[in-house]
């Protein structure tokens, strides 16, 4: 346990050292939210089912943050590990495989959590952000989708013959799903047929389970998107194990 914490410590300095990374998760989604929040406000709106553009945003946000750490951070993180040799350092060491991975998941999972928290303070003290969901609930439905994507940037690390690939697939993978999904733009400026098709998108589920679960539905309302990004999160951890590699 000891082992893991320092370990932990060691990747949050650099997860923090990585300016990409860094952007992505705390900066990029509060720059958003000012840009659009300025422009339009946050007066509840028929266009939103009576809410205002800010609370549909954050949870929205919310997914494009979890969507950004899985398949930016991660997947390019750990293919500059295995390509500078850091993950060859670690093998010489009396550090499991196991606690590697975990130390890594909890700095993302933190800094994710992180960048969410950033997210919903500047919404609430500056666009008075409505929230009618249960906090355990929505808790649990953000570890879930955080986990899936996660899952997601190890099998594009372990597939990724290097970083620049990792970087390239991952960017590739993104950001059609951002800008379908609803969690960059409004999925309701979306054409019916571009709507439809992105209900095939991972990123369109997180979207949906966050924003059910932050307006007041129960996980069993849900139970699709749970049983999607859990199965997801089961597969990208079995073709993860299979495809990692030291160096």
């Amino acid at each position: 346990m000891r082992s893991l914490w320092k370990l932990t410590l060691v990747e949050a300095k650099l997860f923090m050292r990585e300016p990409f990374a860094a952007f992505f998760t705390l900066a990029f989604p509060l720059m958003m939210l000012f840009i659009f929040g300025s422009i339009y406000g946050n007066d509840p709106t028929p266009f939103f089912d009576g809410r205002g553009s800010v609370d549909v945003s954050v949870p929205r946000y919310t997914a494009m943050i979890i969507a950004s750490v899985g398949m930016l951070s991660i997947a390019i993180n750990m293919s500059v590990h295995r390509e500078k040799g850091v993950l060859r350092r670690y093998r010489a060491t009396p550090l499991r495989p196991q606690t590697i991975l975990a130390a890594t998941v909890l700095v993302n999972l933190a800094m994710t959590l992180l960048g969410t928290l950033l997210l919903i303070i500047a919404a609430k003290v500056i666009y008075d952000l409505r929230f009618d969901g249960n906090p355990l609930a929505v808790l649990i439905g953000f570890v879930l989708a955080s986990l899936s994507f996660f899952s997601l940037g190890f099998v594009i690390a372990g597939l990724a013959p290097t970083a620049r690939v990792a970087q390239v697939v991952g960017m590739v993978i993104f950001y059609p799903m951002l800008f379908l999904s609803g969690a960059g733009l409004p999925s309701e400026m979306l054409p019916e047929a571009i709507r439809s098709f992105s209900k095939f998108l991972p990123l369109t589920h997180v979207v949906t389970l966050l924003e059910g679960l932050w307006f007041g539905s129960s996980l069993g309302d849900h139970l699709m998107e749970v049983a999607v990004l859990g199965g997801m999160m089961v597969v990208g951890v079995v073709v993860a194990t299979r495809t990692f590699r030291w160096e």
